[in-house]
């Protein structure tokens, strides 16, 4: 094909685009969804321009954006993955792996040892820990910024305790002073778990850039999507080798997919009880997996990306105009407002209101009133992870109680904040809250 019959190509899919007609909003008809993704010509060209090539595989697409998203992100480097859970997966794996030594100044984890996060989250960020034969201590939230209570967690350290893995909640980064000071004083790893706050800060800083590694999603709910995705970021290097390894097969070879020898000795390596000179793109070392996108989907990120910066201000913009609206309108008497961690500055995903005690209101039927009336809304994921059915039979340990998770489990919920939320809708749910509580 020729770059002008690509052109055309191209050029037609922006027309298609245009053509397009807007659906119009009509209040109580037209959903408003909690989350959703906002593409536009841009998007639509980059992914039929990765189609074209018929590299199926990652590709330049996917090069681009791993190197793009790392110095957005602020990282040395990012590497792609299927899911924001995978990525969750293969941050804890890399700090599993034999060839934690040396080069680290941290043991590698092992099964019995603990993980300190809480159960007020999604199950992901906790699942991998259970899955490495290691014991998740969940420890209680605050209930305004729904992110780990810092001086729980410094209580729940033990002999035993190797790392930490916490959510920045709803995009409000958790106290990362207290955290990183815990874990550097204790010698912990730091995971963040990223997924639902890319782009938000603390103290100036970008998330994500705290700890040892940070996890990103880019499922059509998160702040910039490539339909089903992830990423893993970090600063360093033997890590960074570990996740691609875990990544590819578990592979110990480094080579692009399409490219042999880039390390010039692939037939002199000798690892393990191999022959010397066993081919190195067969040697593995790690029991890994195939957790790798396509460079369709890498286009798509690649496009996002340039948008960020307008989609998170949006979802600050809604974010300050409902808490405006609700103060105003009376509603901090029936629910806790959010609020961000001092310090820093969210890249709002939700807006998570709570019941409070004494209030005649209760969540269910709060839900199903704005549900009726055709307002999404969502809980904050599996409330309390430690009732949850999965979790039975599971060795993990609480520290001390999970009051305010429960609380939050019981009687709290989000609505959205994404950048779709345009003044009507916007005005339209606020008019629908408050209509609520005058009635209570």
């Amino acid at each position: 094909m020729s770059e002008i019959q690509r052109q055309l190509i191209l050029d037609q899919c922006r027309q298609f685009h245009a053509a397009k007609p807007a659906a119009a909003f009509v209040p109580g008809e037209t959903y408003i969804p909690v989350t959703g993704k906002v593409l536009d010509a841009d998007d639509l060209v980059h992914l039929v321009d990765a189609s074209l090539d018929m590299w199926l595989t990652m590709g330049r697409f996917g090069d681009r954006f791993e190197s793009r998203l790392a110095e957005v992100f602020g990282t040395r480097h990012a590497r792609l993955t299927v899911s924001g859970s995978a990525a969750n997966l293969l941050a804890f794996a890399s700090l599993t792996s034999p060839l934690i030594g040396d080069k680290f100044d941290k043991p590698r984890v092992r099964p019995g040892d603990e993980v300190l996060t809480v159960a007020a989250g999604f199950p992901t960020t906790v699942a991998p820990i259970v899955q490495h034969g290691c014991v998740p201590v969940f420890v209680d939230v605050d209930p305004e910024t729904h992110n780990v209570n810092v001086a729980r967690l410094a209580e729940a350290v033990t002999p035993r305790t190797r790392a930490v893995m916490i959510a920045h909640s709803l995009g409000n980064p958790f106290d990362l002073d207290a955290v990183t000071a815990l874990c550097r004083e204790r010698g912990l790893w730091l995971i963040e778990d990223c997924c639902d706050a890319f782009g938000a800060t603390y103290k100036g800083k970008g998330i994500g850039t705290f700890g040892d590694a940070a996890t990103l999603s880019f499922y059509p709910a998160h702040h910039i999507t490539m339909g089903e995705g992830g990423a893993v970021m970090t600063d360093h290097g033997g890590l960074k080798r570990i996740i691609e390894s875990l990544r590819d097969w578990g592979r110990d070879c480094w080579c692009p997919p399409g490219k042999d020898n880039t390390c010039n000795r692939r037939f002199d390596w000798q690892l393990g009880d191999l022959p010397l000179g066993y081919d190195h793109k067969y040697i593995y070392s790690h029991l890994g997996y195939n957790l790798k996108v396509s460079d369709m989907q890498a286009a798509v990120g690649l496009s996002q990306l340039e948008k960020l910066p307008g989609f998170i201000a949006k979802r600050r913009e809604n974010f300050r105009l409902l808490t405006e609206a609700f103060r105003a309108g009376g509603l901090e008497e029936h629910f806790i407002l959010p609020k961000a961690t001092p310090g820093a500055d969210p890249s709002w995903f939700g807006y998570l209101l709570t019941i409070r005690d004494g209030s005649p209101l209760k969540r269910r039927e709060v839900v199903k009133h704005l549900e009726d009336r055709k307002i999404g809304t969502r809980l904050l994921f599996a409330g309390n992870l430690a009732r949850q059915p999965a979790f039975k039979g599971v060795d993990f340990r609480v520290h001390g109680e999970l009051t305010h998770t429960d609380k939050i489990m019981n009687d709290a919920f989000w609505i959205g904040v994404w950048p779709g939320i345009d003044q009507a809708r916007r005005d339209y749910m606020i008019a629908v809250l408050l209509d609520l509580v005058r009635r209570a």
